[in-house]
């Protein structure tokens, strides 16, 4: 689906954290916003599959060469592109634009 098929508006949907490799924003269990087809910036928080299938929340760093490197906030704990190299845009599922529970704020 594209964004013409929802209005010009992108998806959302909600995605829940597991681990600590982003502590300190973000803690196991938490529940977070996610705008499917949102422009991917460095800075913000996103949902992403590597290539080995693993779904993961982490923070955009850089564009390189034709995918983002993604990093942890928590650089001890988790899986990031220091390990598995830059995703391609295709893999990058979603931008996180908050958390919805337990305390909803803007990400």
């Amino acid at each position: 689906m594209d964004r013409a098929a929802t209005g010009g508006r992108p998806r959302v949907g909600l995605a829940v954290v597991r681990g600590d490799s982003m502590r300190p924003t973000l803690r196991p269990g938490e529940r977070l916003l996610v705008s499917y087809g949102a422009r991917v910036r460095p800075g913000r928080i996103v949902v992403a599959r590597f290539a080995d299938g693993t779904l993961a929340v982490k923070r955009v760093a850089e564009r390189r060469g034709s995918g983002w490197w993604l990093l942890s906030d928590n650089p001890d704990a988790g899986v990031d592109s220091r390990h598995r190299g830059a995703v391609p845009d295709a893999d990058v599922a979603g931008v996180v634009r908050g958390r919805v529970w337990p305390r909803p704020r803007l990400l």
